[in-house]
């Protein structure tokens, strides 16, 4: 679904001055489109209304927050009524380009707002990264992570987001495909994760890149293991107990997928996964709801050239084979996925 052409459609929003400014259409409120962040929030937004089915009469933006002698302003606010006195979920947006350290903060304050407003629930968005949070009543800080927020009249969680096919659960939780994404966007994606793996100083940019290489090598291998409809992918975030035991179980799961792949190619990669649970996590959080198999090869391709190509070049001196050298290479040979190496006689 084409969310901004079905939003104009039902009259959800509108845009004017050639798209400069958008007006959210039931609170007749106009807001300057160019600013970055604006943008995810007419997306998230318009998922509120149009995926997750919440009544757009229940949907605030830009609501003040009382935050001690301070008034903060709090992006989005879902209503669990129609007099708008039970807020049920907070949702905070930043530009696809955040830091890890901003969006970081940016989900603190979030869980600070909903601790101030009564919420249950947190979604913090960059568009290209999600996380979500669930506030306790007894010890609200304590903020629990998970895989989604609920859609409408949804009263019990699923564990995980994305399922083979998608699907309902018992509950009535709807449960998400992966998505195809375009080159631009899968792109920014790979530049955003590997920047969260080399910023905060614990990896160099080469070991950040062989990391992030590893992970996609276990998203890939995820997606094409054989799966019954609606039984979940591996590459996402489980809830449990715990933030520590999500990240840990998170990162079990990845090193089961990177063995069972390097038993099929060992020579591809030879190192273990040397991440953090926590790095792990913030990987998965960029790439676990894209589907890579099908985004097409060209696509693939030239989104990793665009990702690596100036670090390369910058720091090794190193150029990609042009395209058209190595599609006549692989059009002339015999090569599967299954082509063994040369042997030496």
């Amino acid at each position: 679904m084409d969310l901004f052409a079905e939003g104009i459609r039902q009259h959800l929003i509108r845009f004017e001055d050639e798209r400069k400014y958008v007006v959210y259409v039931h609170q007749d409120k106009r807001r300057n489109f160019t600013n970055p962040e604006e943008a995810v929030q007419v997306e998230t937004f318009l998922q509120l209304v149009l995926t997750y089915g919440y009544p757009v009469k229940r949907i605030r933006l830009c609501v003040p927050v009382q935050m001690g002698v301070d008034t903060k302003e709090a992006d989005i606010i879902v209503y669990s009524d129609d007099a708008l006195k039970a807020p049920l979920i907070i949702a905070e947006c930043k530009k696809e380009s955040v830091s890890e350290l901003e969006f970081v903060r940016a989900a603190d304050q979030a869980v600070s707002y909903a601790v101030a407003e009564g919420a249950k629930y947190v979604w913090v968005s960059s568009k290209l990264k999600n996380e979500y949070f669930e506030i306790p009543a007894k010890k609200p800080k304590d903020r629990i992570t998970i895989p989604d927020v609920p859609q409408f009249g949804v009263t019990g969680l699923a564990r995980f987001k994305f399922a083979k096919d998608g699907g309902v659960t018992k509950s009535g939780q709807k449960l998400f495909k992966l998505e195809v994404v375009e080159q631009d966007e899968l792109t920014r994606r790979f530049e955003q994760a590997h920047q969260a793996l080399w910023g905060g100083g614990e990896l160099n940019p080469s070991e950040a890149f062989d990391e992030l290489d590893k992970l996609i090598f276990c998203k890939l291998w995820d997606e094409r293991k054989l799966r019954k409809a609606g039984e979940p992918y591996d590459f996402q975030i489980f809830t449990e107990e715990t933030r520590d035991k999500t990240e840990r179980e998170l990162l079990e799961r990845l090193k089961k997928l990177y063995e069972e792949g390097r038993k099929k190619d060992p020579e591809v990669f030879k190192d273990d996964i040397r991440l953090s649970p926590a790095k792990a996590r913030t990987v998965v959080s960029y790439l676990e709801g894209i589907n890579l198999s099908d985004t097409d090869l060209d696509s693939k391709g030239r989104a990793f050239e665009t990702f690596m190509g100036s670090f390369f070049r910058g720091d090794f001196g190193q150029y990609f084979t042009p395209r058209v050298i190595v599609k006549f290479i692989v059009d002339v040979l015999p090569i599967t996925n299954d082509s063994l190496g040369p042997t030496v006689g």
